[in-house]
């Protein structure tokens, strides 16, 4: 086993064995929070804008953030490694579609989205692993596409791993995070940093992205 799948295996055993506690604990978690509202309203109408098609949620959890996508009038799926997110999230929106699989290797076309949400997933990537990551990004979002990045920024450190509840994860300085994405083909548009909110730890960065 590779040092890579070894960590994909240890995510996904982590993610199944909390799964049910994580769906109730994030249920509704947007209705508080209108800057993470708000980047997602303006990642759905860039897409739109673009010339829309498919839009994936890579990391989709319990599949929360995908509804309120679908919500925004985005075609929207959801990938997930874990299992028992996907069970999760298949029976509370039965109507839209969600897959396991690895936002590393995406059976996907080239060029055959319009848009990916990256919503605290690439946080459990290895940094040395997540160069490969925005590469297959890249890959499959059609010329004009967007890329949206939630995660837990460092707040003027570097790379950062810290004590996650479900696996190892790291929290990124923004700039670092946009330069590697650049690196992969990607231009930006636009971030958001708010501080902490009631029972957060750290700050959190948004990334709006768009392939060249």
């Amino acid at each position: 086993m590779t040092a890579s799948s070894s960590y994909l295996r240890v995510t996904a055993e982590a993610y199944d064995a909390v799964a049910a506690l994580y769906a109730d604990l994030f249920r509704g978690a947007l209705d508080d929070q209108p800057l993470d509202r708000a980047a997602l309203a303006v990642f759905a109408e860039v897409v739109r804008t673009a010339g829309g098609g498919p839009v994936a949620e890579l990391g989709c959890g319990p599949g929360h953030v995908t509804a309120y996508l679908r919500k925004l009038g985005l075609d929207v799926s959801g990938l997930d490694l874990s299992p028992v997110m996907i069970d999760l999230a298949r029976r509370e929106y039965p109507d839209l579609r969600f897959e396991v699989g690895s936002m590393d290797a995406l059976d996907l076309a080239d060029g055959e989205l319009g848009g990916i949400v990256s919503w605290y997933s690439v946080i459990h990537t290895p940094p040395q692993e997540l160069p490969a990551y925005f590469s297959e990004f890249c890959r499959v979002l059609a010329p004009g596409g967007h890329l949206l990045l939630g995660f837990f920024e460092s707040e003027g450190a570097p790379v950062t791993p810290f004590d996650h509840k479900a696996a190892p994860a790291y929290r990124w300085p923004i700039d670092d995070l946009a330069a590697l994405a650049r690196q992969a083909g990607f231009v930006e548009v636009g971030r958001v940093l708010r501080e902490p909110g009631e029972g957060e730890r750290y700050r959190q960065g948004r990334l709006l992205m768009r392939r060249q």
